[in-house]
This record gives C-alpha cells, structure tokens and sequence, in this order.
C-alpha cells in the first residue's frame, strides 16, 4: 500500500489548501443546498431489507426582468430528493405539497432498465442528509441525518406516469 505525502499550502487570501506529492489532492466536493416547493406530496416506502426512504420534488424559482423589454421572466427547476431511514419516515409525516424546504445532501446518479423497452434509465437526485421545513404548517422544524447510504433498485417515477407539475 503506497501511502502519498500530503503538505499544507498557505493561499492567498489566508485560504489553506492540502497538496499532494505530484498533484493537486482535492478529490472532490459533492454538496448540493436547495430551498424550495414540493410539487406533491412525498412518497414514503419500505425496501426490501426493510429500510424506509421517502422521494419528493422540490420546485426553485429564478426570477429576472429581461434587459431589452423589462418583463419580468421566471424559469423553474425541478429537483428529485431521497431521503432515507428515520428522517424520511419524518419527512413523510410532515410534508405535503406546496409546503417549502431547505434540503442539503449530495447528487447520485442512479440507472435501471426499463422493463417496458428494455432501455437503461437514468436519474440524477439529491440524496439528502439535512431538511429543514420551511414555511407555516406547524411551524418551523428541522430534521438531520448524517452518513445515511442506501440504493433502491426501483426508479425514483414510472417514466410513463405523468409528472404533477
């Protein structure tokens, strides 16, 4: 097993950075943080093994005024969330649609076939560690869960089901 020396660089600025013998050691950052609406209430099931995981949208608006008219313009993004264990169990409990959320974890991607065409599917979610609800229904509540990992061989939605949104 090689083991590679690692030395601390001062930057500018008084940032601190880890270098590598022979390269740059960053690995990677993989964190995502959203505040927005669910498009429907969440979906909370069991696994095989018996674990629980809950999947919902969540809508992020962007809002502009368009440079030559000044009209006001809007673009939305949807985003899938997984959470899994006993935080999806709450989430499942206290979400509803149109409710509003912080949401924090990371992206995965997922595939599975199709067992209609046969075709590999993919999906890219946020797996989240940290919700936060947002909003007046019940007031503010925050849940977190940490190291939680999992994979479900189901598609997070039917691909012929039509969207709620």
């Amino acid at each position: 097993m090689a083991c590679l020396a690692r030395q601390l660089i001062k930057m500018s600025g008084g940032r601190v950075a880890i270098k590598q013998k022979g390269g740059i050691g960053m690995s990677g950052v993989n964190k995502v943080i959203i505040v927005g609406r669910l498009g429907a209430n969440p979906e909370v099931k069991q696994t095989a093994n018996g674990q629980t995981v809950a999947r919902f949208n969540v809508a992020t608006s962007e809002q502009w005024k368009n440079k030559e008219t000044g009209a006001p313009q809007e673009r939305t993004e949807w985003h899938r969330v997984v959470v899994w264990g006993r935080l999806g169990e709450i989430c499942g409990e206290h979400l509803a649609k149109g409710r509003q959320v912080y949401v924090e974890g990371r992206l995965q991607t997922r595939q599975w076939e199709d067992p209609k065409s046969g075709q590999k599917r993919y999906t890219t979610e946020i797996v989240a560690g940290t919700v936060q609800f947002l909003g007046s229904a019940g007031g503010e509540r925050a849940a977190s869960q940490e190291g939680s990992t999992g994979t479900d061989s189901e598609p997070s939605f039917d691909s012929d089901e039509e969207i709620p949104f």
